[in-house]
């Protein structure tokens, strides 16, 4: 029985097996049975005691057998767990999959209210208000007064400075003197230093309310770019489909000997090329999408958004401005303040011909005979040699150059608001007359060519020439739309007036509104 191998032998002892059938039941799960067979090493410590010494032997080995399989079954288990753990560490992440496939929507309100909250440029005006506002507030302060302290009359050839009243440091013959004394301006200096500043800061605030018109302009039209693009990308991809459809009747007229294979070739090469254009087209507008996102602010622009508005919708609400907000244009109102700014430098310098007197009063303790004194004094600059005549000279400039570019721009809004009239009135009726008239007329035109095709009554040319005109009408009325919805953003601003303030928006997009990704 020695001879044996425990494992073929433990069916001839039935004590034995009658506790390894307790310990390790059938019923238990796979996990668990590892744990079981290692609780089984420990053999000798619950079998029955009542085993004859052949027993006892086959019992003994059957234990190190086992000891032996679970030993390398934990090994094999180790050794599979690190092999998926390094797997799974070298196999790049697949990208998770978005919950929703959806791309964000984002609509021209949207992107002109996050443009207003995170755009850089207009971030630097409001930084340059908080200036011109720390300047008023330094306008408006006083000079400090000037603090001096002295002490006189120390001898140094080892004579003594006591007096008759000691030898005490209060009590020797020092000369000490505190003083204080205060600058004052006259001459109008302060009062027109505080008119400068506050004109700065009101020019500032101009310039971020220009800042922020000019930026309404910009988003709009960028925003007006992309969805001219997505038009585009739309109108060059259904002509390829029609050139497709084509193609397919094409093909039968093939196999029933209607027509040539050249034939059919050239209308496939006519179907490739839009959708070469449509790719780049598709191109154009991922490009014109993250342009809108670098005036949104974001970091990381990426063009993964999908508009909100239709061109059409905005091409039909735009309208003709006729009257201009209240108040005056934020550019010409900067240029405004700028002007008085430069007066009330010009009238600064001029005050500077005039000198500031100090006043100044002290104290002074000199004992013996003149222990306690107090004395005032007042002094002033001679202006013998500086009139401060090339400081006047240079405000003289800076005045006629802001008083000429306050001329400038109030010109240039005039110029602006006519070439805005011009422009959307062009706009306007081309766009309708592409609408009303010319791509009616070339849809027809493309039908029946398309029809007479199929039933052999128009030659490839005829129908190759419809498509290609088709598709050109089709672009151009894009583009007028876009003009017009541009034109009229430009009119609009032009007359200090937000652009689209009620833009519609597409019957399909989501409720939560979204920003661009980052």
């Amino acid at each position: 029985m020695d001879s044996l191998h425990p494992a073929s032998s433990i069916s001839q002892c039935p004590k034995i097996w009658r506790v390894l059938r307790l310990r390790v039941p059938p019923s238990v799960p796979p996990r668990a049975k590892l744990s079981s067979i290692l609780d089984c090493a420990t053999l000798a410590n619950w079998l029955p005691r009542d085993l004859n010494e052949s027993e006892q032997r086959l019992a003994g080995k059957f234990t190190l057998c086992v000891f032996a399989v679970s030993v390398w079954s934990f090994m094999l288990c180790g050794n599979v767990c690190l092999a998926r753990h390094v797997s799974e560490a070298k196999t790049p992440a697949a990208p998770a999959a978005a919950e929703n496939t959806t791309p964000p929507v984002l609509s021209l309100a949207d992107a002109k209210r996050i443009a207003f909250e995170r755009n850089w440029d207009l971030l630097a005006a409001k930084a340059n208000v908080d200036l011109a506002f720390a300047q008023k507030i330094v306008a408006r302060e006083f000079p400090n007064p000037t603090a001096n302290f002295s002490t006189l009359k120390l001898n140094t050839d080892r004579h003594p400075n006591s007096t008759t009243s000691g030898n005490g440091v209060w009590d020797r013959n020092y000369d000490t003197i505190v003083a204080v004394s205060q600058l004052f301006e006259i001459g109008g200096k302060r009062s027109a230093r505080q008119a400068s500043a506050a004109a700065g800061h009101e020019s500032a605030e101009a310039s971020f309310r220009d800042a922020r018109r000019t930026l309404d302009l910009a988003v709009t039209k960028a925003f007006i770019a992309a969805l001219l693009a997505e038009e585009n990308v739309r109108v060059l991809k259904k002509s390829s489909e029609s050139l497709r459809h084509e193609a397919t009747i094409a093909e039968t007229r093939l196999n029933a000997g209607d027509i040539s294979s050249n034939d059919r070739n050239q209308i496939e090469i006519a179907a490739d090329r839009l959708e070469l254009d449509a790719a780049a087209a598709k191109s154009n507008a991922a490009t014109a999408r993250i342009a809108v996102e670098v005036l949104l602010g974001a970091t990381r622009p990426g063009g993964n958004w999908k508009p909100a508005n239709r061109l059409p919708d905005l091409a039909s609400a735009a309208r003709e401005s006729r009257e201009a907000a209240e108040g005056i244009r934020p550019d010409l109102a900067a240029a405004q303040a700028t002007l008085r700014k430069t007066e009330a430098d010009l009238r600064l310098q001029k005050a500077m011909r005039i000198p500031d007197p100090t006043v100044q009063m002290q104290y002074e303790h000199q004992p013996p005979d003149q222990p306690n004194t107090i004395g005032f004094g007042v002094s002033l600059p001679l202006p013998l040699w500086n009139f401060n005549r090339g400081n006047i000279r240079a405000a003289e400039a800076a005045h006629d150059q802001a008083q000429a570019q306050a001329s400038k721009i109030e010109t240039q809004i005039a110029s602006e608001i006519a070439s805005a009239q011009i422009a959307y009135r062009e706009a306007f009726a081309r766009w309708r007359r592409y609408l009303d008239q010319i791509a009616p007329s070339s849809a027809a035109v493309v039908a029946t060519v398309s029809f007479a095709y199929q039933k052999g009554g128009a030659s490839l040319l005829d129908l190759l020439s419809a498509e290609r005109n088709d598709n050109e009408i089709r672009v151009a009325t894009a583009q007028a739309m876009a003009d017009c919805a541009t034109a009229s953003a430009t009119l609009a601003s032009a007359r200090n007036a937000s652009p689209f303030t009620s833009a519609p928006e597409n019957e399909t997009r989501i409720k939560s509104h979204a920003s661009p990704k980052k």
